[in-house]
């Protein structure tokens, strides 16, 4: 069933849609008949904004500013994709990032009008498991490890809270590695591009942890799923390709493809605590969502190799 086949609901907010994943969401909605709005910390350059696509620039952790950029405004739909991944000490810049994902959430949903709210989408993390069985699955115990993944586990629950207590429609979607065109460079995949573009030696980890990518645009379209699926108001659901595979082995796929680098494995330690195996378990995503990851890895690879104009 679709919630919002009129027209008049399809009303959207897509919190840090100028991001990585929150571009890919605001592209798609527009094209399933949403209504999109995007609210960023940051103004969004005139060349990056899509021409049907409302901008708002507003901070969520500045209660007083997000009144003035909310106020009169109403929405069906609201997808979280504020913040960003940062694993800093708790007394090194980690309180701001548990201000930024938590204080920022409570903030969000105390100024909405959630009058008309069919859906809202916290997006969480794999890093909420950090430690247990493998694969990960949604009933197992949170583990966090960081500020950040505290802050997300932190919100999970909250947002849980207000679905049992006030019958809030919130769902939590806790994607685990995403990759794709337009990620940071500082994220793992566009790195190792960087490396073998610069045809260099570079450092790396022995690579033997087994980790899921799945491909932005597949992501994307979890998300937009979760917001009209029945039922699955207040469920947690892990979202990935289901296809796990070492580091190594990526590495090992993005240097033959560029045909030059020098990787040097064992160049890096492994992270203080590092899982070696973070892998989901999507059985209830496949079931609720009905979806399956269509972006094979290498095709995924090899898409994002190609998107950076001066390898082409």
């Amino acid at each position: 069933m679709c919630h919002g086949c009129s027209s008049m609901n399809k009303r959207l907010l897509v919190v840090g849609g100028s991001g990585f994943i929150g571009r890919y969401v605001c592209e798609s909605a527009l094209k399933k008949g949403y209504f999109v709005t995007s609210l960023s910390p940051n103004e969004v350059l005139n060349n990056l904004r899509e021409v049907n696509i409302e901008y708002l620039t507003g901070d969520i952790t500045d209660l007083n500013s997000l009144k003035i950029v909310l106020k009169n405004k109403h929405y069906n739909y609201v997808i979280n994709l504020a913040g960003y991944i940062d694993h800093s000490h708790i007394y090194s810049g980690g309180e701001n990032v548990i201000s930024v994902h938590f204080e920022g959430l409570r903030n969000l949903i105390k100024i909405l009008n959630t009058s008309n709210l069919i859906r809202f989408i916290q997006i969480g993390t794999s890093d909420e498991y950090s430690g247990g069985l493998t694969p990960q699955n949604e009933n197992q115990r949170e583990q966090p490890f960081s500020s950040y993944s505290f802050a997300k586990v932190a919100s999970t629950y909250y947002v849980q809270m207000l679905n049992r207590e006030l019958g809030f429609p919130c769902v939590i979607l806790r994607p685990f590695l995403v990759y794709g065109p337009r990620q940071s460079p500082t994220r793992f995949i566009p790195q190792i591009i960087k490396g073998c573009l610069s045809d260099e030696k570079f450092n790396v980890t022995k690579g033997e942890q087994l980790r899921d990518f799945c491909y932005v645009t597949d992501v994307a379209n979890m998300i937009l799923l979760a917001l009209e699926a029945d039922n699955i108001n207040g469920e947690i659901l892990n979202i990935g390709s289901g296809e796990p595979i070492k580091i190594k082995d990526i590495v090992n796929k993005i240097n033959k493809y560029i045909g030059k680098g020098h990787p040097v494995f064992g160049g890096l330690n492994y992270r203080r605590g590092e899982k070696m195996e973070l892998i989901p378990d999507i059985t209830k995503s496949l079931r609720l969502l009905n979806y399956k990851a269509k972006i094979d890895i290498n095709v995924g690879i090899i898409k994002t190799i190609d998107s950076y104009s001066y390898f082409k």
